[in-house]
């Protein structure tokens, strides 16, 4: 059922109705509320962290100025907000093994 390479919102809904019971408007509800709630809480500004799985962080990046590589030209970058993920131990030891 998966895509390969890629773990969709439909298959996290369909494990959770396979592994809980649940059905499967109810499981893709579940998935669905809580993709809300961590993308509301990284809106406010809040940093989002999955015990055992990882970090999602936001950074503040101030302006600077950047160059276009190709025409070495010198432009102002605006100041923005970043995401990014640091995965846990745990998760990283999981994607070593393989």
């Amino acid at each position: 059922m998966r895509s390969v390479g890629t773990l969709t919102r439909a298959d996290l809904a369909e494990t959770i109705n396979r592994k809980m019971g649940f059905s499967r408007a109810e499981s893709l509800g579940m998935v669905e509320s809580i993709l809300d709630h961590m993308s509301e809480a990284l809106a406010k500004g809040e940093n989002v962290k999955i015990s055992g799985f990882g970090t999602f962080v936001l950074r503040d990046k101030s302006e600077r100025i950047g160059r276009n590589p190709k025409t070495g030209v010198e432009v102002p970058i605006t100041p923005r907000r970043v995401m990014t993920f640091r995965a846990s131990q745990i998760l990283k030891e999981r994607i070593q093994k393989g």
